[in-house]
């Protein structure tokens, strides 16, 4: 992405639903809260958020690969969303916990040490939700082994 600046727009369906309209020719994202406030008829903007990050943090230890020329495919990503109360009692995203796992065994990868030292830093998202919520990162290789 090379905009100084992206812009989503939000429309309201009904109630709590929202078509989520990203750039023009892509087909909107309907989000929803969960009952009792919405039907869950689409993810909340929490699991949005952690979206956002999971996506961010994939196809950014993607691309420290591919320039090393390494194809680490198919690449997965969960992450958790710690939710809970503030001091104020407001309901908060307390923390992220992403899992990146490797399509591959780790053995199969030249400079994976140097690639997981660094992928972090150039995740545009990742770094800026850091900012007010700790996020925790894993990797882990197709065969279980945790590499971070």
């Amino acid at each position: 992405m090379n905009e100084p600046f992206v812009a989503v727009r939000l429309t309201q369906r009904q109630d709590f639903q929202f078509d989520n309209q990203f750039a023009d020719g892509q087909p909107p994202l309907l989000s929803d809260e969960p009952p009792p406030m919405g039907q869950g008829a689409g993810p909340e903007p929490e699991r949005l958020l952690a979206a956002a990050v999971g996506n961010c943090l994939s196809a950014s230890l993607l691309f420290a690969l591919r320039k090393f020329k390494q194809q680490p495919e198919p690449l997965s990503c969960e992450v958790s969303v710690e939710i809970g109360r503030n001091a104020d009692k407001r309901m908060r995203v307390l923390g992220l916990d992403a899992r990146l796992t490797l399509g591959v065994p780790a053995a199969s990868l030249e400079h994976l040490d140097r690639v997981l030292a660094s992928f972090e830093d150039f995740c545009t998202v990742t770094a800026s939700v850091r900012a007010a919520i700790p996020v925790s990162v894993t990797v882990f290789d197709a065969l279980g082994a945790q590499l971070k």
